[in-house]
């Protein structure tokens, strides 16, 4: 039980969870607009390899993220060309780009980096301690003594949350995603507002697997987002398209990854092919009990043509 209520368990799961909850938060506004992005998987792994070399050449995190949200908004755009300019199958093109973007990962990195025998480091992100508030007894040390990114991905659930249902361009949003037509009647864009939302949900996908070098492992290599993409777009159902529920989904599921870790140093007896699949057995059981119910948008996976009968 002791390790169950660990304090720095806690604290790992914070870190943990920034990837899970900045993906999910794109697909949240991605699939808010009617486009369903299941290439976040491979967005995910271009990131990481971007924001890996970016910041091993250059030396700073902040190009290296950046460098990251760019590439995954290229992708986004990629996406949102085909899917709402061209109304090709958002599925079709999605799996497409993902077995895209996983290959090309592996071939910018060889590119760049080329096959060493001990692959290059940086330092991962340092902590940021919230003067006043890290020396709190308890909390101070699990919450106000992170990265920069955990408390960024603290502050985009709000502004997300903020946005979508307190402001008239959230609501003109849900209104692209619920009825396309209806909101191309009362002026709204709905060709842009999706090209918007898909490449904004690309560019924090991006992020978030810019995160993965740069804020736990400190290296890159293929296979490093492991699932975290497929997990993500789990998120957004477990978490009915409601970024406070997703927040909670995504600390859950980061507890559960955090957890195996910290039972992998303490139990060796454990075998690591049984704490490796633990995060996704979990996945898939809590997938099928929440998705009984759960109201995606309308129009999601539905090409709009202005041009087609109603």
């Amino acid at each position: 039980m002791t390790l169950l209520f660990d304090p720095q368990l806690f604290r790992l799961t914070l870190v943990v969870m920034v990837p899970f909850l900045i993906a999910a938060l794109g697909e949240l506004l991605t699939e808010r607009a009617g486009v369903l992005n299941v290439a976040i998987e491979g967005i995910m792994v271009v990131g990481a390899v971007t924001g890996f070399l970016v910041t091993f050449s250059a030396h700073s995190y902040g190009w290296g993220l950046l460098a990251a949200m760019g590439a995954g908004a290229v992708i986004a755009a990629v996406l949102a060309y085909f899917c709402v300019t061209l109304r090709a199958s958002q599925l079709t093109v999605g799996l497409g780009l993902f077995v895209f973007c996983v290959g090309l990962g592996s071939l910018l990195y060889r590119i760049v980096i080329g096959v060493r025998l001990m692959a290059p480091q940086i330092r991962t992100l340092p902590p940021l301690p919230l003067p006043g508030l890290s020396s709190l007894p308890g909390v101070g040390p699990i919450l106000f003594t992170q990265n920069a990114l955990v408390y960024l991905a603290l502050l985009l659930t709000a502004a997300v949350s903020l946005f979508v249902f307190r402001t008239s361009w959230g609501l003109r949003l849900r209104a692209v995603g619920e009825n396309p037509r209806a909101a191309d009647v009362l002026g709204i864009g709905v060709f842009a507002s999706r090209y918007v939302f898909t490449i904004l949900g690309g560019a924090l996908i991006g992020l978030a697997g810019g995160y993965l070098p740069l804020g736990i492992t400190g290296t890159y290599s293929d296979g490093m987002v492991g699932g975290r993409g497929w997990i993500a777009l789990m998120l957004v159902i477990f978490g009915r398209w409601t970024p406070s529920l997703v927040l909670l989904g995504a600390l859950l599921f980061a507890y559960i990854e955090a957890l195996q870790f910290k039972v992998a140093l303490v139990a060796k007896a454990v075998p690591p092919q049984f704490l490796l699949m633990l995060p996704y057995v979990f996945a898939i059981l809590v997938l099928i009990k929440v998705y009984q119910g759960a109201a995606a948008p309308e129009a999601i996976m539905r090409p709009y043509d202005r041009e087609e009968r109603a």
